[in-house]
């Protein structure tokens, strides 16, 4: 990795960094979740990095992939347990981050510190050539240690440039399907969930999160609108997920035009991520980027030192 493309993931893991702490220290009782996104974003591109994929404002057994529509109406509540996750790019290299709060409470404050410590614990086994089910295994042990499950099926991922989830996968569970072992220049997004339930999500409702298909099934478009529409989102949002909010000023009728791209199979409409037995759900994610002999942590903020 030369220079250039490293300073360009520190500088984009510096921003999702200040742009996560800022977002989650304002949460508060009454605050919509619509006024954190809008901040956090607004921190992002005012930094000059863009927006790697729509903010997650994930509550309490919802464990990812939600994001507020335009004008929702959702707001926090006392003791709602919150993962906000956050992604910038600089030049298209990503920084992922997430954290997880509670809302003036402190009644699980140990399932929070089980995901967090977990994730010191990748952190530290992470370099070339490790084998990523051994990390899975630790951060097994770690949060079992707290007396709770990780997530069985989900994973952090590694980033390329425009790309975030890139092919290799980091388990937060002993598995011996996870042979593959990270090598220098590796650039690894490593989130562990923990959770009161069981440790397996299932797909809920739609998540107002979407991401353009492989652009070979965009020949089959023979009207122009539809080629329109889709040149419009290649050229606002590349390869990156968006959210139906950003379409507004891009899209005609955005409702209605986001579910005939999805019927005809243009665009994904990812699902909100549920723990199937409403366990709460903590999490706790970085950036690294695989050294020589370990990582550099691209997404630690001021807390983190």
């Amino acid at each position: 990795m030369n220079d250039e493309v490293f300073n360009k993931y520190m500088k984009a893991g510096e921003i999702a960094a200040t742009a996560r702490d800022t977002g989650a220290a304002h949460i508060k009782p009454g605050k919509t979740f619509q006024e954190i996104v809008d901040e956090i974003e607004s921190i992002i591109k005012s930094q000059g990095a863009g927006i790697a994929f729509p903010t997650n404002i994930s509550i309490n057994h919802i464990a990812a992939h939600f994001t507020p529509p335009k004008k929702d109406g959702h707001v926090f509540k006392k003791g709602d347990v919150v993962k906000v996750d956050v992604g910038a790019h600089v030049d298209g290299y990503i920084a992922d981050t997430a954290v997880t709060i509670e809302v003036e409470t402190d009644e699980f404050s140990s399932l929070r510190q089980a995901s967090a410590d977990a994730l010191d614990q990748a952190i530290e086994l992470m370099k070339p050539g490790v084998k990523l089910s051994l990390i899975g295994k630790n951060v097994e042990k770690t949060i079992q240690a707290f007396g709770f499950k990780p997530i069985n099926n989900l994973t952090g991922h590694s980033l390329n440039r425009y790309n975030l989830h890139s092919g290799m996968s980091v388990p937060s569970i002993s598995s011996m399907s996870f042979q593959r072992r990270p090598k220098k220049d590796d650039v690894i997004a490593v989130e562990p969930f923990a959770t009161t339930g069981s440790g397996h999500v299932i797909s809920g409702k739609g998540s107002n999160i979407y991401l353009l298909k492989n652009k070979m099934n965009f020949r089959r478009l023979r009207d122009r609108r539809s080629r329109l529409i889709i040149k419009k989102l290649q050229h606002h949002f590349h390869s990156l997920p968006f959210a139906s909010r950003w379409c507004e000023g891009i899209l005609p009728n955005v409702t209605m035009s986001l579910s005939w791209l999805e019927q005809k199979g243009m665009i994904h409409h990812f699902p909100q991520l549920l723990e199937q037995n409403k366990g709460m759900v903590s999490q706790k994610e970085h950036t690294l980027i695989v050294t020589d002999d370990g990582c550099q942590v691209t997404t630690y903020g001021k807390k983190d030192r």
